[in-house]
Formats: structure tokens, C-alpha cells, sequence
């Protein structure tokens, strides 16, 4: 039963979070598309507004966009997790509002059927409420009909636009590169910036598929780096003072890339020859890294940020000259729509 809530002259009905199938908002919502091309619904109170909601999808490139024809992306309050136990069945089909109900005590011994061990369909929280946050995700991906995909996002699990801006542009830089895999002019670069020992990563995938790739424990401790002083912590964007290390390191990044460089690893870095495991987890690697650069870059395009804030305990940042390489690589792959800009800015030291 809806609440009324009184708010000086404004009067508010409150509606009680409830769950409702995934399936089910997938079929009955409406489903619009951005003036770039990306397919997106609303569904429940996302405490998300509009103006902001445009923004971020308007920041995807339509060069991107062109490659998510058969993605939607359904902007919920909370998506649910997965059942504890999920057998890949069908989802079934429950109407709105509706209860699930608890199984029925059978005696003992009594062998349930098959049907039984059946998972739960795909669950989505109408509203905001802290029993049904405890049990979210951020989103949640539902397989429809045709090789379609609906991808729900919880919008009220995220802690501002930031989170959530982050969490959209995740999903539509996975989504892009399984479509379309990794262009040699990024995968070259960047696997040479892994050969030269260049310090950090930019995700958790990305840090253990590239241990991986070299033959290391994937949670493998980094290899650790002696501090710069004050005196040669030069800004990386002025390559006149910057410390020679890191000049010669960005000479590197724009010099032609020979295949030998990829071929035979044992130059650079006295490294063995992969085998065929090894060349898959250098391909798994690629991907992770291309994923986090196109997703890192629109994120930049949608709002002004800290690199920093981007920093996890599991392992360390990619150092910030290599990751200004890769973004520059994205940025001529796939320039801003009209009304966005690329930039990058140096924070300098006193």
C-alpha cells in the first residue's frame, strides 16, 4: 500500500519497494534511443535525472555505439544477485507485485522433484530499500530472444554520478570489445608497455591475466619500485623536466612497433617464449586492458575526474605516462560526438 508523505505544499506517494522480473520490464517498458544510438529504459524510482542520465549516454561515440545494436540498457533502482544456486534454466514468469512464495514442508524423505532445483528468474527491486540493497548488484545481465541482451544497472547502489557513470561505461566497453576484439595500433603499444615492466595496471582482470601472460601466480605481488624524490617528480606532461627514465619510456610508446617486440619476448625482458597458454592469457590480457582504456576514456568525456579515484587495494594503478599513452590511442580510434572533449591535465608538484 502507497504511503503519503507531506512536504510543506508538495504531497508525495511513497510506494513500497517490491520486486518484479527482469523478463517481465524487459517486455512491457518502453525502450528509447539516445540521439548516438544507445537503446535504454527506465524502470522504477532511480533517483536519476534526466539531464544527467543524457549526458552519460550521449557521451558514448557513435563509432562505438554502432557495435551495441543488440544491447539495452535498463536503468533500475537495484538489480538483484543471482540465485545461490543457478542451474542456466528459464527464467519463469511472475507478475508484478507478486510474492514468491515459500516451497512447501514435504515429510521426510519425501524426494523432491526435478523441477524443484530450478533457478530463480532474474529479480529486479522497484524502489530503494535497505533489505533489498544487502541483496544487489550493480547490474545484471538477462539474455533475450535473438541475441538480444538487457543489461540492468542499479542505479541507487552507487554512491553518486561518478560510481555510476563508471559502472555504464564498463558494461558498454566489455559489450563493444567482445563485438569487435582488439585493434593491433592499441594491443602492440600496450603489449610492449607490459614487456618494458611499466608499473600497475588499470583492473584486477587486467593485473592477473597479465601475471599470467609472463608465467606469474595471477594475485602476484608487484615488483616494487624505488620512490622518486621531490626533486625528479617532474610533471609527466612536461617530458623536458621529466625523469629520464620515464622520457625514454614515452619515446617508446610513439616509436613504430616492430613484430620481433612481440615474437621473441626474451629480448627486452629475458622472458621465455609462451606457449599456447600463455598466448591465450596474453589475448585475455589485451582485451582487459582495451576494455579499461575505452571505458576509463568516456569516462573522462562525461566528467573531470581524478585518476586516483580509480584506485583499488588489490593491486596498483597503471603509472600515469602509460595510461595517457593508451588513452590517446582510444581518442584517435574513436573521437568525441560533437559537445565532448578529450583532455588530459597534469597535477604538478610544488
Amino acid at each position: 500500500m502507497a504511503e503519503t508523505v507531506h512536504n510543506g505544499r508538495v504531497t508525495q506517494i511513497v510506494r513500497p519497494a517490491r520486486l518484479v522480473n527482469a523478463a517481465q520490464i524487459a517486455r512491457d517498458t518502453e525502450v528509447r534511443q539516445s540521439p548516438n544510438g544507445v537503446r535504454f529504459a527506465t524502470f522504477g524510482e532511480t533517483g536519476l535525472a534526466d539531464l544527467d542520465l543524457d549526458r552519460m549516454l550521449q557521451t558514448v561515440p557513435t563509432t562505438i555505439t554502432a557495435a551495441l545494436k543488440a544491447n539495452t540498457y535498463y536503468f533500475v533502482p537495484l538489480a538483484m544477485r543471482e540465485a545461490a544456486q543457478d542451474g542456466g534454466g528459464q527464467d519463469t514468469e511472475i507478475s508484478e507485485g507478486q510474492d514468491i512464495a515459500a516451497p512447501e514442508r514435504q515429510p521426510a524423505g519425501t524426494q523432491l522433484p526435478e523441477a524443484s532445483a530450478a533457478p530463480q528468474p532474474a529479480m529486479v527491486a522497484s524502489a530503494y530499500s535497505e533489505e533489498f540493497s544487502d541483496a544487489a548488484i550493480c547490474h545484471r545481465d538477462l539474455d533475450l530472444d535473438q541475441g538480444r541482451r538487457a543489461v540492468f544497472i542499479s542505479t541507487r547502489l552507487m554512491g553518486d554520478r561518478f560510481a555510476l557513470s563508471f559502472e555504464f561505461f564498463i558494461n558498454v566497453a566489455h559489450a563493444f570489445v567482445e563485438q569487435t576484439g582488439v585493434p593491433a595500433s592499441f594491443a602492440d603499444p600496450v603489449w610492449r608497455q607490459a614487456l618494458s615492466g611499466v608499473r600497475g595496471e588499470t583492473s584486477l582482470d587486467a593485473w592477473e591475466t597479465r601475471n599470467l601472460a609472463f608465467g606469474r601466480p595471477a594475485n602476484a605481488p608487484p615488483e616494487p619500485t624505488p620512490p622518486l624524490s621531490r626533486r625528479n617528480r617532474a610533471s609527466m606532461g612536461d617530458r623536458s623536466t621529466a625523469p629520464a627514465q620515464e622520457r625514454a619510456f614515452a619515446r617508446a610508446v610513439d616509436e613504430p612497433f616492430h613484430q620481433s617486440s612481440l615474437d621473441n619476448p626474451a629480448q627486452p625482458m629475458d622472458i621465455a617464449e609462451p606457449g599456447d597458454l600463455r598466448r591465450k592469457e596474453r589475448a585475455l590480457y589485451l582485451e582487459a586492458a582495451f576494455s579499461d582504456a575505452v571505458a576509463i576514456y568516456l569516462l573522462s568525456l562525461a566528467l573531470d575526474f581524478d585518476y586516483s579515484e580509480l584506485r583499488e587495494r588489490e593491486y596498483p594503478l597503471l603509472h600515469p605516462s602509460a595510461l595517457a599513452a593508451r588513452l590517446r590511442i582510444v581518442a584517435a580510434l574513436f573521437p568525441p560526438n560533437p559537445g565532448y572533449e578529450f583532455a588530459l591535465r597534469y597535477r604538478r608538484r610544488a
